[in-house]
């Protein structure tokens, strides 16, 4: 944990929490800063290095319960810095009982350890860690976490199950070794993006222009909570580029395919399924689901469907339309409803996969060929007729890994 060198100037000037009794709302907020927990007023937060700056004499200003959480909203002390010249100043965003529960920096998010955003962290240890929307809830959560934390400072060492070692090699490799000081500059300056920034360099804002994609889309709440963030999906999809396992770029892929057959070719060898049909290897058009290889004899539909749910934080039972287990062939198809559910749970594939104590390997899905001359759709003329009911229920489903 980072922050033990920061040295806390005087308090700031302390402003009372309500100013006017009259307001609509002071009963409500009188209500909340009472119910703020004494351990709240901490002496040094909890912050990364690059968040804390090169200096390592810091001069903070401190404010007892000055700010609500942005997440649990209960009044926090809030810590204001410089990190540095030429940087803008910060202060802590979070209290300090969420940013333990979910081992982050108070200003920035992101994971102390590793310096990876949460949804990253927790889709490589196969972490989910929810928090209830209504505020009574979530006052009891956050609560009960309080008392777990006692003499401890996060609780992700002890979410992390025993198969996580492989996701634990992969956080090493994405670690971020040195920090980020760039990270600390001033905001872009509004005025200049329109055109009418009279203050020239005197201005403390970034005279630069506003790129509009989708790293510009971020926001506290879902990179605390770990989901829809940009920054992490633009990571884990780089890593499920280098496995192999990047979004096709047609966009009606919807599976994913997980087996142990080979590469594609145009003499590739064909699979028996256990009904007698045969299905040839060929290039295909790419469908939304996934192929797993290699399976254990003894893996049934329901340990793919619950690794799925269960290793995915965004995907739900629902999601799943369907899958196909060849057992004669130790191979099996996951099949989506969406394009986003099958890189959901492609992305959670690119780090190490075990089902049945024995590692699998994942692709994307391909589509079967269509004949030439003929109505049929099926790999092989020979497809008897419960297989063609079987393929009709996987439509577009069966495939090899790309």
């Amino acid at each position: 944990m980072v922050g033990t060198q920061a040295a806390s100037a005087p308090a700031l000037h302390r402003t009372r929490a309500i100013q006017h009794a009259d307001h609509p709302f002071a009963s409500c907020r009188a209500l909340l800063f009472q119910s703020a927990p004494e351990s709240e007023v901490e002496e040094t937060p909890i912050l990364c290095e690059t968040c804390l700056g090169p200096n390592p004499y810091v001069r903070m200003a401190k404010q007892p319960r000055g700010m609500a959480c942005k997440v649990c909203s209960r009044p926090f002390t809030v810590f204001r810095w410089n990190p540095g010249v030429g940087m803008r100043f910060k202060k802590t965003e979070i209290c300090t009982t969420c940013a333990k529960i979910k081992n982050v920096c108070q200003t920035c998010i992101l994971d102390l350890q590793y310096g990876l955003p949460v949804q990253v962290r927790d889709t490589a240890l196969n972490l989910k860690q929810s928090m209830p929307n209504a505020d009574a809830n979530r006052h009891h959560y956050i609560q009960a976490m309080e008392s777990q934390l006692e003499g401890a400072t996060s609780l992700i060492d002890s979410s992390a199950g025993p198969s996580s070692r492989a996701g634990q090699e992969l956080l090493k490799k994405m670690a971020r070794r040195d920090p980020g000081y760039k990270r600390n500059r001033p905001h872009l300056c509004s005025f200049y993006a329109k055109g009418n920034c009279t203050r020239g360099d005197e201005c403390p804002y970034r005279h630069e222009l506003p790129v509009d994609n989708e790293l510009s889309k971020q926001n506290l709440q879902d990179r605390f909570h770990g989901t829809n963030d940009p920054v992490a999906r633009k990571m884990l999809g780089a890593h499920a580029k280098e496995q192999g396992l990047a979004p096709p770029e047609d966009k009606s892929v919807v599976s994913t395919r997980t087996g142990c057959l080979p590469l594609v070719r145009d003499d590739a060898p064909k699979c028996l399924f256990a009904d007698g049909s045969i299905f040839e290897h060929h290039a295909r058009t790419l469908q939304m689901s996934l192929f797993l290889s290699a399976l254990s004899p003894t893996t049934t539909e329901d340990e793919i469907r619950t690794f799925f749910i269960n290793s995915v934080p965004q995907l739900q039972p629902h999601h799943i339309k369907s899958i196909t287990l060849v057992a004669a062939s130790k191979c099996a198809f996951v099949n989506f409803k969406t394009r986003q559910a099958a890189e959901w749970a492609a992305e959670r594939c690119a780090i190490k996969v075990e089902l049945g104590g024995k590692e699998v390997r994942v692709g994307w899905g391909r589509s079967r060929p269509g004949k030439k001359g003929g109505s049929g759709a099926g790999a092989a003329s020979t497809s008897s007729a419960p297989a063609a009911a079987a393929e009709a229920e996987t439509a577009g489903s069966l495939g090899v890994p790309s």
